[in-house]
């Protein structure tokens, strides 16, 4: 059996009581050395094969998960965050499929969760926006057309943009494309949840010149729009005037 994990943002108590417990069950761990945090190999029983896939192929990944199989072991590939979050898992799921391998999927707490954690934000502030967009500029992979950062801009939603860390100058372009305006607040996190996390608040138009004060040119989300801000509308939730099926709105 192959359970796919999603390991969290970092912290190593950030990952799922059944993640967890996998782990500590897991004859092998193919893990994505160069995001998940090793100290979660921690979990891992003695005697548990460790793989690192950052330097492995897909074809090559698969044939670790085979062996096992034919050997009746388990194993946990071990992703970061949650797996169906540029997780890459789609294809080998469908290659354990074909061979009739059985999987299953564990989900994580995803770094964009962490990275809002880490700025005391919420991404749906009412009468601000009630979507979130996450998305990443476009680099050596290419991005579907309709689906630019221009073209989510053009949406003034809340945007989490991955994997796009050094690739600030273009991608600051490409949010004032679209339509925000350069003084839109935004934030870049640096390894949300890990012991050397940052936070650094910027503008649109400053995104670029604070990550290279910083020195940061990876493994950061970019955060852009007005749930950055100070302003917001009360939420009809707990207002005392609004009803709902729980309790009967008082008149003002």
């Amino acid at each position: 059996m192959v359970h796919f994990v999603g390991a969290g943002p970092g912290a190593p108590d950030l990952i799922t009581l059944r993640g967890k417990s996998l782990l500590e069950q897991a004859d092998v761990i193919i893990y994505a050395g160069s995001l998940v945090n090793p100290a979660l190999l921690e979990y891992a029983k003695e005697g548990c094969v460790v793989k690192n896939s950052a330097s492995m192929t897909l074809e090559e990944v698969i044939s670790v998960m085979e062996q096992a199989e034919a050997e009746g072991k388990v194993t946990v590939r071990l992703h970061t965050g949650d797996p169906s979050v540029y997780g890459a898992i789609r294809e080998q799921m469908d290659i354990l499929a074909e061979k009739g391998i059985a999987f299953d999927v564990v989900p994580g707490v995803s770094s964009f969760c962490a990275a809002a954690a880490a700025l005391q934000a919420e991404y749906t502030l009412p009468g601000v926006s009630q979507s979130v967009v996450i998305t990443r500029m476009e680099g050596r992979t290419p991005v579907p057309d309709r689906q630019k950062i221009a073209d989510y801009a053009a949406h003034q939603a809340t945007m989490v943009i991955f994997l796009s860390a050094g690739l600030l100058e273009g991608l600051q372009e490409e949010l004032q494309k679209g339509g925000y305006d350069g003084q839109t607040p935004a934030a870049i996190v640096y390894k949300a949840s890990w012991p050397e996390e940052r936070v650094c608040r910027c503008t649109v138009a400053t995104l670029a010149e604070t990550a290279k004060a910083q020195g940061i040119d990876k493994t950061a989300l970019i955060l852009v729009g007005e749930f950055l801000g100070s302003a917001y509308d009360r939420s009809l939730l707990y207002d005392p005037a609004f009803t709902h099926g729980y309790r009967q709105g008082k008149r003002k």
